[in-house]
C-alpha cells in the first residue's frame, strides 16, 4: 500500500482544477496522417515571453530564446542596431533598469544554466545511479504506443478502457520495472486506487505537496511525458470542439504521480531533504529573473530589426492597381511558399493577377475520398466541419467499379503484407517481385502523380440559398468582388515527397494537413454553378458569363501545378487554358530556380524535382521555414516585391469591407493559424529538445501518430531538426510573427476589444501588429492595452 505522511488534506476538486490548468499549459499534437502546425506556447499566450521563460525553465529546464552569442553576432554585424535595442526597451514597462549599453554588454555574456526543479524520479536517479527518468520514459512509451495507436499496431491494445485503467492492467504485469530495482512495483500498482482522481489525491498527500506547488509540478510531470501528454491534450481539444470532455490528461498525470510515489517510498531517506527544497521551489510564485528579461529584450530587438527590413519592402514604390480586365486571376493559399510562385507567375505576363486566401477556401469539409471510409477533416484545426463531401457520385461508382475494387484490394493487400502472421512468409514468397520497384525507387525514377480522385461533391448537397450564401462569403472574404478575369484559378497546395513520416506537415495546414485540391475543386464547382451565379447578382456580385473557375493543385516541392479543368469542361476556354498552362510552367521553372539557392546540394531547378523522388532526402523542401510576416492588403501593395518566401500574403481591401466583418475574420482565424505555424518553427528552433521532433535519421514511426528516436521512449512532437537546420546552421530565423494590415487602427482596436484570446497574443507580444495606411506606408504599431504608437512621432495614441 502507498504510505502516507501527515500533511494538510487538499480538496479533490482543487486538485483536479490544478491538474486541468497544468494540462492546458501543454499543446496538443495531431496524428502524422493529418499533422498541422501547433503553437508550443499555446498554454502561455496570456503571459509575456520572460514569464514563459521562467515557467519553462522551472518545469523543463529549457530556454525559450536563442543563446546569447547568437544575439551578440547580430549586434556585431550591425543586423541589430542600438535603435533596435532602444525600441525593445521602449516597449517595456516604465522604470526598467536596463539601458542600451548594459543590454548590449549582456549579450556578450552567457546566461546562467537553465535548470529544472528536480522530480522525485531525477532525485532517485542521483541517489541510486539508476536512470529512473529514462526507464519511466521507456516503459510508459511501450504502453502508450499501443494505447494511443491509430492503426499501425499489428495487435492493438484493448479499447474501451480509460488510460489510467489500461496502464494499471499493463503495469501490474510489467516485471521489467522490478528487474531494474523497483521492488514491489506491480503490487503498488495493484493496491493503488482504481480512480485516477483518487490516485492523484493520495499521491499529493504522500509527497507532502501544498496547493501553491501543484500547478507547476503537475505541468512538469506532463511535460516529462513529451508527445504522449500532447496526444492526451489533442483528445481534450477534439472533445471540446464537439462540446464534450475527455479525462485522458488527468489519467496520465495520475500514472506519472504513481511512479513518483513508488520511487519516493524506496528512496525517501536519501532524497527527503532535496525533495523538501523542490516542493518549496514549486511553491514560489513565478517571476522572471534578470536573465529572462534580458533574453526577452534581445529577442524583441531582433524582431524589430527584421521589421525594419520588411517595412522597407512594403513601403517601396507602390505599383498602380490593375485597371484593365486581368487575363488570369489565380488564388493561392497564403502559405509563404506560394509567395515565391505568385511573384514568378505575375512576372510572366502583366495581365496576370494573383490573390491570397486561406487554403481551405472557406469550405470546412469532412471529406471521404473515392472508395474510402476514412473521414478527412480538410479544415483549420480551430474549426468544426461545416459541410460534408465525397469524391465521385453514383455514376462514378457504376463506371469505375473496377477502380473502387482496385482501391479496396490495394488496402487489403497492404494490411496483409504487414500482418503478424504473414510478415516473414510474405518477404520469402513475394519479396523478389518487388526488386524492380525497389531499384526504380532507389534511383528516383518514379514520379508520384497528383491526387486525381473523381470530382468531389457536397454530400448532402446544400440548398440553393446556402450555396449562394457560401459563395458570397468566400468571394467577399477574398476581396474578389469585381473585375473578374476570363479564367480564375483556385489553387490549393500539397507536397510531393516520398519516405517522409512528416509529409502531411508539408501539406496545407488550413486543410488539416491534407493537400488542398478537394477544397479548391469544391469551390470551383460552386462558383461555376449557374444558379449560384444568378443568385449572386442579387447580392451585388456579377460574375461575367465568360468567366470560368478552374481548380488546381500547386506542388510546393516541385512547383508544378495540376489543373482539374475536366471538372467543368468548357471547349470555348481551351485556348485560354493552353496559355494558363504555359504561364504556370514558366513560373514553376523560375520558382524552382529561386528555391534551389536555399536547398543544400541543389544547384538547379532540376535538382529540386529529383529531391522529391529521393527516399533518402531529409530536406525535400523547407516548408514554411523563414516565415516572418503576415500581410493583409490589396495585392497592388505587395505585387512586384520580393518577400523571399517569408510572408503570408492575404488579399484584403478595406474599402470593400462594410462593417469590418472580413477584417474580423482575418484577425481571428488566418492570423491565429499563421501564429501557430510561426511559433512552431520558433519553438523547434530555440528549444528543439522540448518542442522539436529530433533527428530524422533516428526516427521510428510509433502508433501511426508520431515518431520516437530509436527504439522507444518519449514521443517527439514538433518539427524535425532537419526542417529548421541545414547541417551548418539554422535556416529559420526564430522570430515571432509580425502582422501588417491595411486598415484603420480604430477598426482593428474594436476587434481586439471583442476577442480577448486574440488580444492576448498581441498584448504579450507573441504577435506584433502594424497598420498600413491609405498611402501604403506602415503608419502605426500596436503596443498593447489597446494603444498604438505612430511610427512618425513615436508617441502613444489611444485608439
Amino acid at each position: 500500500m502507498l504510505k502516507t505522511v501527515e500533511t494538510p488534506s487538499l480538496n479533490r476538486n482543487d486538485l483536479i482544477a490544478a491538474a486541468n490548468l497544468a494540462g492546458r499549459a501543454i499543446p496538443p499534437v495531431w496524428p502524422l496522417a493529418s499533422s498541422v502546425a501547433v503553437n508550443p506556447f499555446l498554454g502561455q499566450s496570456d503571459e509575456p515571453l520572460a514569464m514563459t521563460a521562467a515557467r519553462l525553465e522551472r518545469v523543463a529546464g529549457v530556454a525559450v530564446t536563442m543563446p546569447r552569442d547568437w544575439y551578440h553576432a547580430r549586434l556585431s554585424s550591425g543586423a541589430i542596431t542600438n535603435d533596435d535595442l532602444a525600441a525593445a526597451l521602449a516597449a517595456t514597462e516604465a522604470g526598467s533598469p536596463y539601458t542600451v549599453t548594459n543590454l548590449s554588454k549582456a549579450a556578450q555574456s552567457p546566461r546562467s544554466e537553465q535548470t529544472a526543479v528536480p522530480t522525485v524520479a531525477s532525485l532517485a536517479a542521483d541517489a541510486s545511479g539508476t536512470d529512473w527518468p529514462g526507464l519511466i520514459a521507456e516503459r510508459f512509451g511501450s504502453w502508450a504506443a499501443g494505447y494511443f495507436d491509430v492503426g499501425q499496431a499489428l495487435w492493438s491494445a484493448p479499447k474501451g478502457k480509460s488510460a489510467y485503467a489500461s496502464w494499471r492492467a499493463f503495469a501490474m504485469h510489467d516485471v521489467s520495472v522490478e528487474i531494474a530495482g523497483l521492488r514491489g512495483f506491480a503490487a503498488i500498482v495493484h493496491d493503488s486506487p482504481e480512480v485516477a482522481a483518487a490516485s492523484i489525491e493520495l499521491a499529493v498527500q504522500r509527497l507532502g505537496l501544498k496547493q501553491d506547488a501543484l500547478e507547476t509540478y503537475f505541468h512538469q510531470l506532463l511535460m516529462d511525458l513529451g508527445g504522449w501528454g500532447q496526444c492526451a491534450r489533442y483528445r481534450l481539444w477534439q472533445a471540446e470542439l464537439g462540446g464534450g470532455e475527455d479525462g485522458t490528461l488527468i489519467d496520465l498525470l495520475a500514472i506519472r504521480l504513481l511512479w513518483e510515489t513508488a520511487l519516493y517510498d524506496v528512496y525517501e531517506k536519501q532524497i527527503a531533504e532535496r525533495w523538501y527544497d523542490a516542493r518549496a521551489a514549486h511553491g514560489v510564485p513565478l517571476a522572471p529573473s534578470n536573465d529572462h528579461v534580458i533574453d526577452a529584450l534581445l529577442q524583441s530587438a531582433t524582431e524589430h530589426a527584421a521589421q525594419r527590413t520588411m517595412i522597407a519592402t512594403i513601403e517601396d514604390d507602390q505599383p498602380a492597381a490593375h485597371t484593365d480586365r486581368p487575363k488570369l486571376q489565380a488564388a493561392f493559399c497564403i502559405d509563404v511558399r506560394s509567395e515565391v510562385f505568385r511573384r514568378a507567375l505575375e512576372a510572366t505576363d502583366p495581365g496576370i493577377e494573383t490573390l491570397g486566401f486561406a487554403g481551405f477556401f472557406g469550405l470546412a469539409t469532412a471529406h471521404h475520398g473515392f472508395a474510402s471510409d476514412v473521414e478527412e477533416l480538410r479544415l483549420p484545426a480551430l474549426l468544426n466541419p461545416g459541410v460534408s463531401s465525397c469524391s465521385g457520385g453514383a455514376k462514378d461508382a457504376e463506371a469505375d467499379t473496377s477502380t473502387r475494387l482496385s482501391a479496396r484490394a490495394e488496402r487489403a493487400w497492404g494490411r496483409f503484407k504487414f500482418a503478424a502472421v504473414s510478415s516473414f512468409a510474405f518477404v520469402e514468397a513475394a519479396g523478389p517481385l518487388y526488386a524492380l520497384e525497389l531499384v526504380r525507387d532507389s534511383l528516383g525514377l518514379t514520379a508520384k502523380s497528383a491526387p486525381n480522385d473523381p470530382a468531389p461533391r457536397l454530400d448532402p448537397e446544400l440548398d440553393l440559398d446556402a450555396r449562394i450564401g457560401a459563395a458570397e462569403t468566400v468571394l467577399r472574404a477574398m476581396s474578389l468582388t469585381r473585375e473578374f478575369a476570363r479564367i480564375i484559378l483556385i489553387a490549393g497546395h500539397g507536397a510531393n515527397v516520398t519516405n517522409n513520416p512528416h509529409a502531411s506537415a508539408l501539406h496545407c495546414g488550413a486543410c488539416g494537413g491534407y493537400s488542398g485540391e478537394v477544397n479548391a475543386r469544391l469551390l470551383a464547382l460552386l462558383l461555376n454553378d449557374k444558379e449560384v451565379r444568378q443568385g449572386l447578382v442579387d447580392k451585388g456580385l456579377v460574375i461575367p458569363e465568360d468567366t470560368l473557375f478552374v481548380a488546381g493543385l500547386h506542388d510546393t516541392t516541385t512547383d508544378a501545378v495540376t489543373l482539374y479543368d475536366a471538372d467543368c469542361p468548357s471547349p470555348e476556354h481551351s485556348a485560354d487554358l493552353k496559355s494558363v498552362r504555359a504561364w504556370l510552367k514558366t513560373a514553376g521553372q523560375v520558382a524552382r530556380g529561386e528555391r534551389a539557392l536555399r536547398l543544400p546540394l541543389a544547384s538547379s531547378g532540376d535538382d529540386v524535382i529529383q529531391r522529391s523522388r529521393n527516399w533518402a532526402e531529409v530536406r525535400p523542401e523547407w516548408g514554411l521555414a523563414g516565415c516572418q510576416a503576415f500581410i493583409a492588403a490589396p495585392r497592388h501593395r505587395t505585387a512586384g516585391k520580393s518577400f523571399e518566401g517569408r510572408a503570408f500574403l492575404h488579399n484584403y481591401d478595406w474599402a470593400q469591407d462594410d462593417g469590418s466583418s472580413v477584417l474580423e475574420l482575418i484577425m481571428t482565424a488566418p492570423v491565429v493559424v499563421a501564429s501557430w505555424i510561426s511559433l512552431q518553427y520558433y519553438g523547434s528552433s530555440v528549444a528543439p529538445d522540448a518542442f522539436g521532433a529530433g533527428n530524422k535519421l533516428l526516427h521510428n514511426v510509433t502508433g501511426g501518430l508520431g515518431v520516437v528516436e530509436g527504439n522507444g521512449g518519449v514521443l517527439r512532437a514538433g518539427l524535425p531538426w532537419q526542417s529548421v537546420h541545414d547541417g551548418d546552421g539554422l535556416v529559420h530565423e526564430p522570430l515571432r510573427l509580425t502582422i501588417f494590415i491595411a486598415a484603420p487602427v480604430e477598426a482593428m482596436t474594436d476587434i481586439l476589444r471583442k476577442h480577448d484570446n486574440v488580444r492576448a497574443l498581441f498584448d504579450n507580444q507573441w504577435l506584433h501588429l502594424m497598420a498600413i495606411d491609405a498611402d501604403g506606408q506602415v503608419s502605426a504599431r500596436y503596443c498593447g492595452d489597446l494603444n498604438w504608437q505612430t511610427t512618425v512621432t513615436e508617441g502613444k495614441v489611444a485608439a
